[in-house]
């Protein structure tokens, strides 16, 4: 349920963002679905493996390289999901960082004294 849940409000913020951000397109709600499905995918099983490869990079700059990885996966995700686009690396930096952003306040919210 908890899974869900997440799929879902990373669904909704996916939507947010793309309304409000020149550059990002999402075609419907149900591409949002499958978006934050294929994020979620990625950064399961694509993200641990890049972050390994490139460890020396994110070491020499404290961390920051992540958010590289984060819009490389960003640009991954609009080849393979249709309906979704993002114009450029830039973009897609300043997606996944708005994205973290609203995602951490949110389940941070949701998540109460549990």
């Amino acid at each position: 349920m908890k899974l869900l849940f997440r799929i879902l409000v990373t669904a909704i913020l996916v939507m947010i963002i793309a309304r409000f951000m020149p550059g990002v397109k999402v075609e419907s709600f149900t591409t949002s679905i499958i978006v934050a499905v294929v994020l979620g995918l990625l950064n399961l099983f694509i993200k641990p493996v890049l972050v390994i490869l490139t460890l020396p990079v994110t070491i020499v700059t404290l961390g920051l390289f992540l958010l590289v990885i984060n819009a490389v996966l960003i640009l991954f995700c609009t080849k393979i999901v249709g309906g979704f686009y993002v114009n450029t690396f830039w973009t897609a930096l300043f997606f996944s960082i708005i994205l973290s952003i609203l995602q951490s306040i949110m389940f941070f919210i949701t998540s109460g004294d549990k």
